[in-house]
């Protein structure tokens, strides 16, 4: 698989040893010191793009991949409010696309659990909802894009709320509180609570290798498709 990545911060740059590692080839590294340069050749050498970056860069950067009809795994969070007109633009140009919050295989089948959950506590409305999210210092988004997915997955089948809301400041919203501490790697929590006792489903990463393991992943299945995915349709869950 020959990968153009997007991005060589943290995440970018453990993405490109999980490669090499296994194989894959890194042909062409894009940040903002060359960016002005790429030309649409350039991206057509890859099989696949990865996307780690920021939100304001990754609108352009799936255009320009959509343009070279280069399939983009993109990891990015923060750019969700464009995620229609984007789609069309993939859907016009015959690319792919596929988005994640957290291409991770635990936080994936958390995101399933999180759906069974709030099914399972739909009848019963005397517990409250909400859901904890903890990163650290440095991550820019708040809540995280991973605990924003985790309370649309939640609301679709439990509907005491109507939305969410940062630390529950509106009112009938599923509150979702952000938490940042130190260098955590990243810990989700949906809750359930009453004054009798309290439900918690977990997800606590360790380290950021799953997050790369998972987009090459998702790299290597999205070669050779034209839409927009999702890791449900990566891991058919």
């Amino acid at each position: 698989m020959k990968i153009v990545l997007f991005g060589h911060g943290k995440m970018g740059q453990l993405i490109e040893k999980l490669a090499v590692e296994a194989s894959h080839e890194v042909v062409l590294v894009v940040d903002e010191s060359n960016r002005d340069a790429i030309s649409l050749a350039d991206l057509q050498l890859a099989d696949v793009a990865i996307e780690f970056t920021m939100p304001e860069a990754a609108p352009g950067n799936i255009r320009f991949c959509a343009d070279a009809g280069l399939p983009i795994v993109v990891g990015t969070t923060g750019w969700y409010h464009h995620f229609d007109e984007l789609s069309a633009y993939v859907h016009e140009k015959g690319s792919a696309m596929l988005p994640a919050t957290n291409f991770s295989l635990g936080v994936n089948l958390f995101f399933a659990m999180t759906e069974r959950l709030g099914a399972l506590m739909q009848p019963y409305g005397q517990y409250q909802a909400r859901i904890e999210e903890t990163h650290h210092v440095h991550k820019k988004d708040a809540p995280s894009g991973t605990a924003i997915t985790a309370a649309e997955r939640l609301l679709s089948q439990w509907t005491h709320a109507v939305s969410w809301s940062l630390d529950g400041e509106q009112p009938h919203t599923l509150p979702v509180i952000a938490h940042r501490i130190d260098e955590v790697p990243g810990t989700h929590e949906v809750i359930f609570s009453n004054a009798i006792d309290e439900i918690r489903l977990t997800h606590t990463a360790f380290n950021r290798e799953g997050f790369a393991a998972g987009a090459l992943y998702a790299a290597q299945w999205l070669i050779g498709k034209k839409g927009v995915f999702s890791m449900r349709d990566v891991l058919g869950v």
